[in-house]
C-alpha cells in the first residue's frame, strides 16, 4: 500500500499524528494550510473588536471584551506556536507577509458600527469558530491541536454567548433594536461565508482524507445554521434562513451566495453570484484589511527600525 493510502487508513482506524515523522508531504502541507486559517482568523478578529471597544456601556462589558480579546490572541498564538514547530518562518508570516495575503474571513476586514455590532459579530462569528474548532477537536487526527483545543473550544463558547447575551438585552429595548437587526442583515450571511464553498465544487480534500477535519464545509454549516437561526427567532431578529421539515435540513431564503455592496455593507439579493465570485471578492480583501494588518505588524516593523537606527 502506498503511504498516503496507508496514512489515510491509520488517521481513520483512529491513529493520532504526533510528530512531523508521522506525516506525508501532503498531510503537512494540509496541516499547514489549516493552522495558517486559524491563526490569521483568530489574530485579525482582534482589529474589528477594538473599533468600537471604547463604546462599552459598562466596565462589566469592557472588561468582559478585553478578555475575549486576549482569548483570540492566545488562541492564535496556540496555532502560530504549531506552525513553528512544523518549521515554518513565524515572524515572517505575522511581520513580512502583504496584507492581501491574509487567510482571515472577509468578515474581519470591516469596522464594527456599534456595540450592537460586537455582540453580532460574537453571537455569529465566534459560533462560527466554535463550530469549525469544535469540529477539529472531535476529528482531529494531529494530536497536539486536538490538545490545545480543550482550552479553545470552552473559551470560543463563551465568546459566542456574550454576543448572545448583547443580543438579547438589545432586542428588549426599543431603542437599540433595530441595530440588532441591521446588524444581522448584512452580518449573517457572512457567517454562511466562513465555511467555504459548497461541498459540489470543493477540489481538495486533504483536510477529510487526512482527518484534520471530521465535517464537509456543508455539514458544517447546517450545524452553525442549527444554532443560530433557533436562538435569532427565539429573540425576534429575521434572518433569511429556515428548517425544512421535508429536506430536513435548514435552507437559505435569499440567493446565496450573491453580490455583496462594500461600501453600504448590504448584500444585494437582486445580484446572485457564483462561489468563484465570492473568492474574486475575497481575494480583493475587505476595506480595512491593510489598515488592520498594518497594526498588528507595527511594533515589529518600528522596532526593526529602532534596531537600524542604534546599529
Amino acid at each position: 500500500m502506498e503511504q498516503a493510502a496507508l496514512l489515510k487508513e491509520k488517521v481513520h482506524s483512529g491513529f493520532m499524528v504526533e510528530r512531523i515523522e508521522d506525516m506525508n508531504d501532503e498531510y503537512l502541507k494540509a496541516l499547514k494550510q489549516t493552522l495558517v486559517i486559524v491563526g490569521d482568523t483568530e489574530l485579525l478578529s482582534v482589529p474589528p473588536l477594538l473599533t468600537v471597544y471604547d463604546q462599552a456601556p459598562t466596565l462589566n462589558s469592557k472588561i468582559t471584551a478585553l478578555a475575549i480579546m486576549q482569548d483570540e490572541i492566545g488562541h492564535a498564538h496556540i496555532a502560530y506556536r504549531l506552525l513553528k514547530d512544523l518549521g515554518e518562518d513565524v515572524d515572517q508570516l505575522l511581520y513580512e507577509r502583504p496584507a492581501n495575503r491574509w487567510k482571515n474571513p472577509y468578515a474581519f476586514d470591516f469596522p464594527l458600527s456599534n456595540w450592537i455590532e460586537l455582540g453580532v459579530f460574537n453571537a455569529f462569528f465566534d459560533r462560527a469558530g466554535y463550530t469549525l474548532l469544535g469540529d477539529a477537536f472531535e476529528h482531529t487526527s494531529y494530536g497536539p491541536w486536538k490538545r490545545a483545543l480543550v482550552k479553545v473550544d470552552k473559551e470560543e463558547l463563551f465568546h459566542l454567548r456574550n454576543g448572545e447575551i448583547i443580543m438579547k438585552a438589545a432586542m428588549e429595548n426599543p431603542e437599540t433594536r433595530e441595530q440588532v437587526q441591521q446588524a444581522a442583515d448584512w452580518m449573517f450571511l457572512m457567517g454562511l461565508e466562513f465555511f467555504g464553498v459548497a461541498d459540489e465544487l470543493k477540489s481538495r480534500s486533504a483536510q477529510l482524507d487526512y482527518k484534520l477535519k471530521g465535517r464537509t464545509n456543508d455539514q458544517l454549516r447546517q450545524k452553525w445554521l442549527s444554532t443560530c437561526v433557533p436562538f435569532c427567532e427565539s429573540i425576534g431578529v429575521k434572518v433569511p434562513a429556515r428548517y425544512d421539515e421535508e429536506a430536513q435540513k435548514y435552507v437559505i431564503t435569499v440567493p446565496f451566495p450573491c453580490k455583496f455592496d462594500v461600501e453600504n455593507k448590504r448584500w444585494l439579493f437582486e445580484q446572485p453570484d457564483t462561489w468563484d465570485g465570492v473568492i474574486a471578492r475575497f481575494k480583493k480583501r475587505g476595506p480595512l484589511n491593510e489598515e488592520f494588518v498594518a497594526r498588528i505588524q507595527q511594533g515589529a516593523h518600528e522596532m526593526a527600525d529602532l534596531r537600524k537606527e542604534v546599529g
